[in-house]
C-alpha cells in the first residue's frame, strides 16, 4: 500500500501532464478497469479451488518485475500513452485476481469473534499508507516521476517476501488436478447460484454497484479540478485528501475501540450512505477550511460503513463460496467503476467539474434509497451480526 499510494498519484500526474485532458484520463482508468470485467468470472471459481496463498506472493513477485520495467522505460524512453495504456490493462488483470484472493484469504486467517477488530486493523493500514502522497508530490516537483515506479517496486517485492511465510489451511484445494475444468465449471455454477438464492448479499451487490459507479465518476474529476485551480492546486488536493485520510484513521481507530449494538448496525450503515452524499455533493462550493473539515467527517464515516459491510458479508458467506462471491460483487462493482469514469470524463467536458460530483454524489442517494432501504428486511440479518 505505501508503494501503490506512490505510484497511483504519480501515474495521474504522468496521464494529465501528458495529455491535458479529463477524458484522456478518464479513458485510462477505464482500460485500467476493464479487465475485472472479465477476469473475476474466472479467478472466483479458480481461487476456490486453488491456493489463494500462492496467487497473492507470486502476483506481488510480478507487480515488482512490471513496476521496475515502467521505472526503465520512463528513464531511457520517456511516457508513450498507448503503451502506458496497455500496461494499465496488464496491471488491472493483475490487481483484480489480487484483490479477489486477498480478500478470500484475509476471514480464514482471523480468529473467531475477531472480524471487527482485523478488519479495523486493516482500514487503518490503507490511510496510513496515503501519508506517502505529499512525499510524492515533492518528489514530483523535485526529482521526477520515475524513481516513485522504481519505489514501488521495492515495496511489492518486500510485500511478496512477507507472505511466503503466511501459514493457512486451504482445504478447498484437495484435488485441484483430479477434479480439471469440469469441476472449475461446476464451482462457477454454483456460485451465481449461491447469490441468486442469497437476496441480501445480492440487494448489497447492486447497490455497491451503483455506489462504485458514483465514486468513481467523482474520482475521475477530483485532481483535474484542483490541478485547474492554478500552481497551488496539486499542494490543495493533497491538504484536502490528506484531512480524508487523517479522518479514515481516525475512523478506523475508532471502528477498532468502539462496538456498535449489533441490531444497530443497518441504521448506521444507511445514516453513512446519506450523510456522505449530503458532504461529497457539496463540500468543492466551499472554502478551503470547510473542504478539509467535510473531507475529515468523509473519512470517518465512510470506515465505519465500509467494516460493517465487509466484516459481515465476509462472516456470512461460507469459505467455500467466499472467492467466488467476492469476484462476483468485485465484477458488478467494476461494472459501476467503468461507466462512472468514462460517462464522468465525457460530463466533464460539458459541464463544470463541481457539478458533475454534486451529480454523481446524488447518484449514491437514489442507490441507497431505492435498493438498501426498501430491501431492508434481507439486507439487515447480514448486516446485524456478532462479528
Amino acid at each position: 500500500m505505501l508503494g501503490n499510494s506512490i505510484s497511483g498519484f504519480a501515474i495521474a500526474l504522468l496521464v494529465l501532464d501528458n495529455t491535458a485532458s479529463t477524458f484522456l484520463y478518464a479513458l485510462f482508468m477505464v482500460i485500467y478497469n476493464a479487465p475485472k470485467l472479465i477476469v473475476p468470472i474466472f479467478a472466483g471459481p479458480y481461487l476456490d479451488r486453488y491456493s489463494r496463498r500462492k496467487m497473492i506472493y507470486l502476483l506481488d513477485y510480478l507487480s515488482a518485475a512490471l513496476y521496475l520495467m515502467i521505472f526503465f522505460l520512463l528513464k531511457f524512453w520517456g511516457f508513450h500513452f498507448w503503451l502506458f495504456l496497455g500496461l494499465a490493462f496488464l496491471i488491472g488483470s493483475i490487481d483484480s485476481v489480487y484483490r479477489i484472493a486477498y480478500d478470500s484469504l484475509f476471514p480464514t486467517l482471523i480468529s473467531e469473534k475477531n472480524y471487527r477488530r482485523a478488519y479495523s486493523i486493516s482500514s487503518i493500514i490503507e490511510p496510513l499508507s496515503t501519508v506517502m502522497i505529499p512525499v510524492a508530490a515533492f518528489a514530483y516537483e523535485k526529482i521526477g516521476l520515475e524513481l516513485m515506479f522504481l519505489a514501488n517496486a521495492v515495496t511489492f517485492f518486500c510485500a511478496a517476501s512477507f507472505e511466503v511465510f503466511i501459514k493457512a489451511e486451504e482445504n478447498y484445494t484437495k484435488n485441484q488436478f483430479a477434479q480439471g475444468f469440469a469441476a472449475f465449471k461446476q464451482t462457477l455454477k454454483e456460485g451465481i447460484s449461491y447469490l441468486k438464492n442469497e437476496k441480501g448479499l445480492l440487494f448489497i451487490t447492486a447497490f455497491f454497484c451503483v455506489n462504485a459507479f458514483a465514486y468513481s465518476g467523482i474520482g475521475v474529476v477530483l485532481l483535474p479540478y484542483f490541478k485547474s485551480l492554478g500552481d497551488n492546486g496539486v499542494l490543495l488536493y493533497t491538504l484536502v485528501m490528506g484531512c480524508g485520510v487523517v479522518g479514515r484513521l481516525m475512523g478506523g481507530v475508532m471502528h477498532y475501540l468502539v462496538v456498535f449494538a449489533k441490531e444497530k448496525k443497518f441504521l448506521i450503515a444507511m445514516s453513512v450512505y446519506v450523510s456522505l452524499t449530503l458532504l461529497d455533493s457539496t463540500y468543492l462550493y466551499t472554502p478551503v477550511f470547510w473542504m478539509c473539515i467535510s473531507s475529515f467527517i468523509v473519512g470517518v464515516i465512510s470506515v465505519t460503513s465500509y467494516n460493517i459491510r465487509l466484516t459481515s458479508t465476509q462472516s456470512y458467506v461460507p469459505d467455500t463460496c467466499r472467492a467466488r462471491f467476492n469476484s462476483t460483487f468485485l465484477l458488478l462493482c467494476n461494472v459501476g467503476n467503468i461507466a462512472g469514469q468514462l460517462s464522468a470524463g465525457v460530463v466533464a467536458d460539458l459541464i463544470p467539474m463541481r457539478a458533475v460530483v454534486t451529480i454523481y454524489a446524488l447518484a449514491n442517494l437514489v442507490g441507497a434509497l431505492t435498493i438498501m432501504l426498501p430491501n431492508r428486511k434481507k439486507i439487515a440479518p447480514i448486516y446485524n451480526r456478532e462479528v
